[in-house]
């Protein structure tokens, strides 16, 4: 939580009002999850489009989650593209009480990038619990270059976690909850939402 004390703490109310791109500075100021989202699926003018994802252990390797977005295909078998207001920008998790023990989670995505480059694509996820901060994480990917397929692995250290509070967490499932924003030149192109259980 270091990085809010040297941002200004904001509000999803003052952003959405503010005029003008959302920067990242912004949504490192914000006090608490969001309740909708702060840009619309058009505004993913890259059509960065993820279409696999999987997160493991670190200290042990196990596979913990994976998911894979099949591919559209029209009538004569070509791969078709997916109009950005189709995409999915919400997830829902179900893990056991174990996963709170974790120290380390590697986060493998794949994704596809349209006929535009993405200059400074860059992540910042923010996850709470009844809209306390848990763990903010900011991720660079860099230049991703026009109609490339990319894979990256970005490594979650979590925060420890007190007994209490991970009883709390496991007693009230999917009020665990997370802003995902994601940034080209610094501007927001796109906003995914998830929660998460922890009594599977």
């Amino acid at each position: 939580m270091a990085e809010v004390a040297r941002m200004r703490l904001t509000t999803e109310e003052e952003l959405r009002t503010k005029g003008g791109e959302i920067t990242p500075d912004d949504v490192l100021g914000l006090r608490s999850i969001t309740k909708d989202y702060l840009c619309s699926p058009q505004a993913n003018i890259y059509e960065v489009e993820f279409v696999k994802f999987k997160i493991r252990d670190m200290d042990t390797d196990t596979l913990l989650f994976e998911i894979e977005k099949p591919e559209s295909r029209d009538e004569d078998g070509n791969p078709m593209k997916i109009d950005p207001s189709e995409m999915a920008r919400y997830v829902r998790y179900r893990f056991s009480r174990d996963f709170l023990a974790l120290k380390r989670v590697g986060a493998t995505v794949s994704f596809r990038v349209g006929d535009q480059g993405v200059k400074d694509f860059r992540m910042i996820e923010r996850h709470y619990f009844k809209d306390k901060l848990l763990k903010s994480f900011d991720f660079v990917f860099g230049y991703c270059i026009p109609g490339s397929d990319n894979t990256c692995e970005h490594i979650y250290e979590f925060p420890r976690l007190s007994d209490d509070l991970i009883e709390e967490m496991v007693n009230c499932p999917y009020e665990t909850r997370s802003d995902s924003f994601y940034f080209a030149d610094g501007k927001l192109i796109m906003h995914n939402k998830a929660d998460y259980s922890y009594d599977a």
